[in-house]
């Protein structure tokens, strides 16, 4: 069975339209699943409309369908098997995935032009020779990129920024070096050109992401996703595929927009960011390093006496209370505080987390009411008025260095003036610097409690004090 170009396209038109709601419905947590269902359909419909639109069912196709029932299932498995504490590494590693598709796509196509009505071998159409190009450089560099990004999101390697002499210049080189290659690969249509674009843009996806810190790893995230559609949608164009165009083109929009707020957020440059060139430098890599002072440290008991006899508390969570999957602990804590009067509100950073909206996914997870749960801009002035701050994990975006030490990898970040609360209390294991590096000043602060223990089981001896 084959369907004809006008109906293909009507019914990529349709998924195109679904990608779109999904989006739409991602904004909000209300919407949320509703969204994931749009996007599962339009995506569902692509697929079918891609393999009808073939007309040549030979034995190939067959291969094909393999794989996909091979990749569809692991991909079922890793979303039924894995944590949510895994998940910002798994974005990651999906990140890649999708780049290095790219590459493997325009390959193919360079070498066998003929079967993508291209040309031939080295008569290629200028404009599709531009597009694979493109498509294989984004997407190696979305590739390297994401496993980079991996490594440090799992702890195979270190989350402080590698930088070294002369980081920046080397960037533009190849960046520059990239484009000529492009232009020259149009003229001369050269396989070792096609090969060195590739390999140089492997490069520059290692350059672009060991300098950037911990601290800022949630827009790396959004950076790679971006990177991934902008790949996506070159290949697209190659493939004249226009399901592929609309969905590459929205993610790479999407992305870029969330990197953008993200960024605006976080008092960043945008185009800083997208180059890989905000990481810390050597010079305030060294001077983060702090020499610890005494901290006090208290029980369950303790904690929950202050709560208990407050009157509002704000509850800070990080990337700890994802790692100790305490989300539903924390609700009940809350719930208890709430029988005895108190109000409890949820802060949530930026960038908590590892990803994007990590924070609110896991308290969702725990069904806590949305309009408890603000964002910096609408609670930070809270603080200043708030009886005890309890910070259940969250480092790096509490940490006043930000505002006050030039030096430091995180300065001119905007944090959650947890410092202003009458009373913190500080769950963490022990005073270890959060993922950016750096020692966080709030430890040693007078109005500071530390409770060292795990994330959960102080939450839950705290329940039982209450």
């Amino acid at each position: 069975m084959m369907i004809s170009a006008n109906l293909s396209a009507i019914f990529y038109l349709i998924s195109g339209i679904l990608f779109i709601l999904a989006l739409r419905g991602l904004s909000s947590p209300d919407t949320s699943r509703q969204g994931n269902y749009f996007g599962i359909i339009g995506m569902i419909i692509a697929i079918i409309v891609t393999f009808l639109s073939v007309g040549n069912f030979s034995v190939s196709i067959f291969y094909v369908l393999a794989f996909l029932l091979i990749g569809g299932s692991v991909g079922a498995y890793i979303a039924f098997k894995i944590p949510m504490t895994a998940m910002p590494e798994l974005v990651a590693g999906f990140h890649s995935l999708v780049g290095l598709a790219a590459v493997f796509v325009a390959i193919s196509a360079f070498l066998n032009p003929e079967v993508f009505g291209l040309g031939t071998v080295g008569s290629i159409k200028i404009a599709s020779l531009i597009e694979m190009s493109l498509g294989a450089s984004i997407g190696a560099i979305t590739f390297t990129g994401s496993v980079i990004a991996f490594l440090k999101l799992r702890g195979i390697m270190s989350g402080s920024p590698i930088t070294f002499f002369g980081q920046h210049y080397l960037n533009l080189l190849l960046g520059l070096s990239l484009v000529g290659l492009i232009y020259y690969l149009c003229v001369t249509q050269s396989n070792n050109l096609f090969w060195t674009i590739i390999a140089i843009s492997f490069l520059v996806g290692i350059l672009l992401i060991i300098p950037i810190g911990g601290a800022d790893m949630p827009v790396v995230i959004s950076m790679l996703n971006s990177y991934s559609g902008w790949a996506a949608a070159g290949i697209g164009f190659t493939l004249e595929n226009s399901a592929l165009i609309i969905t590459g083109a929205l993610v790479g929009s999407s992305g870029a927009i969330l990197s953008y707020i993200m960024c605006k957020g976080m008092n960043r440059s945008f185009f800083n960011v997208i180059l890989g060139g905000w990481g810390a430098t050597e010079e305030s890599i060294k001077s983060s390093s702090k020499e610890q002072k005494p901290v006090k440290s208290g029980n369950s008991d303790d904690a929950a006496f202050l709560m208990k006899n407050a009157s509002s508390v704000i509850i800070v969570p990080g990337y700890g209370m994802a790692v100790a999957q305490a989300q539903h602990a924390l609700r009940e804590m809350v719930d208890a505080l709430k029988k005895n009067g108190v109000k409890v509100t949820y802060a949530i950073h930026p960038v908590a987390g590892r990803m994007p909206g990590h924070m609110n996914v896991l308290l969702a997870e725990a069904n806590v009411p949305y309009d408890e749960v603000f964002e910096l801009e609408e609670i930070n002035n809270d603080f200043a008025n708030c009886d005890v701050a309890y910070v259940i994990g969250a480092n790096d975006v509490t940490n006043p260095v930000a505002k006050s030490d030039p030096q430091s990898p995180i300065y001119g970040m905007p944090i959650l003036d947890v410092e202003k609360s009458k009373s913190v209390l500080f769950v963490k294991r022990s005073l270890s610097p959060g993922y950016a590096g750096i020692d966080n000043d709030l430890f040693y602060r007078d109005n500071t409690l530390m409770l060292f223990a795990d994330a959960k089981k102080m939450t839950e001896d705290i329940i039982k004090s209450l």
